[in-house]
């Protein structure tokens, strides 16, 4: 069986540390704001090079703390992409504003500036770029948008930790770090992961970090001082002992998966009726997913066809947010989604992760060129 991803094998490379960690934690029994909370902030901080790092129970509370932060409110609306998971959205409805979904972009799969441009309206008071499947934004025409527009950006970094992207021509950042406000989630499967949920958010704004760790403890500074309605949203202590086990991996688990994309790309270049993830100059690649592009009428019998050897694929997202029940009569649209519509019928990624093996990949570039071949003939005797 080839899988998506392979958590028991990051496992094994921490579990000696990790052990240690937990057995301190539990005879110490400081289970929620613990010393390892603080250390494991400063850490994130430092790799992204940003002033302020805020844990969180969750990616989705991360992006519903960063709105509450910056005074999004009932009847504002918020730009998210319609091309991405629906936290995205959630996220923005919860607080009471409306999502507006713009579409994306072909080749990238990032918000498109251009469909951002067309939605703006004096209602308009932020945007959510995600940086989808590893591969940050373009957030220079982004940035430079909400400067215009006295917008703030909300970056939706959960599958892209660790990714980096050019700012301005030669200043490199790390995504998450460049808008005001970064938010990710610490899911298991994503590129740095826990053992259960978690989240965090990233600003280099003094007043804004002070505003969201008050607003996830309830709204105090003080405490049974409540300044302003806030929520309950927290990382455990032992979740951060997990993510600092693995915090010194990360590097070079988001290079694994880089080497191990360049070599589906170099295998499966040559075959007919594939669209290759795409990697633009402005940006670094960490590949959390391994995205092709299929003619729709294909993508059901190519998964059924990996299925049957013992393969593991994912479709993200096969319905875009703007068709979800859940935000029908609730949100608005560009008037053209037909990007995010055509993705939606024809992505589909294939199994990679930081300690995927050769044979593994070996197997399924074998099972999509069999398929397609198989197609490619059938197509000429007809």
């Amino acid at each position: 069986m080839v899988k998506m991803t392979d958590l028991h094998r990051q496992y094994l490379d921490i579990a000696e540390p990790l052990h240690s960690s937990v057995r301190k934690i539990l005879e110490g029994s400081a289970f929620v704001r613990g010393e390892e909370i603080a250390s494991l902030e400063k850490e994130l901080a430092r790799l992204l090079n940003v002033k302020h790092c805020i844990t969180c129970a969750n990616g989705t509370d991360a992006l519903t703390l960063a709105l509450m932060a910056v005074g999004i409110g009932h009847g504002d609306e918020v730009i998210v992409p319609t091309f991405s998971f629906a936290a995205t959205a959630e996220a923005v409805a919860l607080v009471g504003a409306v999502p507006v979904f713009a579409d994306v972009d072909p080749e990238t799969f990032g918000i498109n500036y251009r469909s951002v441009e067309r939605l703006l309206s004096h209602r308009t008071k932020a945007i959510i770029p995600v940086h989808l499947f590893g591969l940050p934004c373009d957030m220079t025409a982004l940035m430079e948008i909400a400067r215009t527009a006295d917008l703030k950006i909300i970056e939706d970094n959960a599958q892209s930790l660790g990714a980096t992207c050019h700012i301005c021509g030669d200043n490199r950042r790390h995504a998450g770090t460049v808008g005001h406000i970064g938010c990710t989630s610490f899911f298991p499967t994503k590129p740095l992961g826990a053992f259960g949920d978690g989240g965090a958010l990233f600003t280099d704004d003094d007043n804004l970090a002070a505003r969201i760790r008050a607003l996830a403890n309830h709204g105090q500074t003080v405490r049974y001082t409540h300044r302003m309605i806030g929520m309950n949203s927290r990382l455990d202590t032992l979740q951060a002992a997990v993510l600092s086990a693995k915090l010194p991996h990360l590097k070079d688990w988001n290079e694994a998966r880089r080497n191990a994309a360049l070599y589906y790309t170099r295998q499966l270049a040559d075959i007919e009726g594939i669209r290759l993830p795409s990697e633009p100059d402005y940006a670094t690649h960490i590949y959390h997913q391994y995205t092709i592009k299929v003619s729709p009428e294909l993508r059901d019998p190519l998964r059924e066809a990996l299925d049957r050897q013992g393969i593991s694929s994912m479709i993200y997202y096969p319905l875009p947010l703007h068709r979800q029940p859940a935000y029908s009569g609730l949100c608005l649209t560009d008037s053209d989604l037909s990007v995010a519509e055509q993705l939606s019928a024809s992505v589909i990624s294939l199994p990679i992760h930081s300690h995927i093996s050769r044979d593994e990949q070996d197997s399924v570039i074998a099972a999509v060129k069999s398929f397609f071949s198989n197609i490619n003939k059938t197509s000429t005797n007809e």
